[in-house]
C-alpha cells in the first residue's frame, strides 16, 4: 500500500509565495532558524513558475493567509500558472522590496536568498528575513482548510459551465476543454495520466 494523499494529513500553513509580480500557493514554509535574523526555507516544485523567478531575483516574499482569506485568492494563486496570466492583475497587493504581497493576509515576510538545496522534483530555497509585518490577527488558514476550499471553488467554475481536470495526487485543479498530452502538473510534476475529468 503507497497512499501518496497521507501527505494532505500533515499539519501546514497555506501562503502565497511571490517574487517579482508573480507568485503561487505554497505549504511548505518552515522557520529553520531563530536567531538575531530568522532564517525561512519554502520548497517549490521546479516546474512551478515562480520557482525560477525566486532564481533570478535572489529574494523572496510570503504572505501568511488566515482563514478568512478572500477566495479568489485561492482561485487565482491555486489553480493558475504565472504562465499564462498576471495572477496579482485583480488581486489588492503591496509592493515590498520590489515584491507583491497579498494586502488581505495576516501579515508577510521577506527574505534575501541565502542557499538552495536540490531535493529531485523541488528545490528548497533558504533565505534570512529582511523585512516582517502583521496586519492582522485572525487564525491561520491549514492545509485541510484549504483542500476543503478548493472543492467549493471547483463546483463554482463547473457551475459556469468549465470542465475541470483535477490532480488526484495534490488536487491541482486545470480548466479547458482538453488537457494537453504533454500536460505536467504544475504542483507536484505528474503527468496527465494521474488527472481525472470533472464533468458539470
Amino acid at each position: 500500500m503507497f497512499d501518496k494523499k497521507i501527505t494532505r494529513d500533515i499539519s501546514a500553513g497555506m501562503y502565497v509565495l511571490s517574487s517579482g509580480g508573480y507568485g503561487c500557493m505554497v505549504d511548505t514554509v518552515m522557520q529553520v532558524s531563530s536567531g538575531e535574523i530568522p532564517l525561512i526555507s519554502v520548497s517549490v516544485n521546479k516546474n512551478n513558475y515562480t520557482h525560477n523567478i525566486i532564481k533570478e531575483n535572489g529574494k523572496f516574499a510570503i504572505s501568511i493567509l488566515g482563514m478568512n482569506v478572500d477566495p479568489e485568492i485561492i482561485k487565482t494563486f491555486g489553480f493558475a500558472s504565472s504562465r499564462d496570466i498576471d495572477k496579482f492583475m485583480n488581486i489588492s497587493y503591496d509592493i515590498v522590496d520590489d515584491i507583491k504581497i497579498i494586502k488581505g493576509s495576516i501579515g508577510y515576510i521577506v527574505c534575501e536568498l541565502t542557499d538552495m538545496v536540490d531535493v529531485d522534483t523541488h528545490t528548497v530555497f533558504i533565505g534570512k528575513m529582511i523585512r516582517a509585518n502583521r496586519f492582522d490577527d485572525v487564525k491561520p488558514m491549514t492545509y485541510n482548510y484549504y483542500q476543503e476550499n478548493k472543492k467549493d471553488l471547483l463546483k463554482l467554475e463547473m457551475a459556469k459551465g468549465k470542465k475541470a481536470y483535477v490532480c488526484s495526487i495534490c488536487g491541482y485543479i486545470y480548466y479547458g476543454d482538453n488537457l494537453p498530452d504533454d500536460f505536467i502538473c504544475p504542483k507536484c510534476g505528474v503527468s496527465k495520466d494521474y488527472f481525472i475529468a470533472s464533468d458539470n
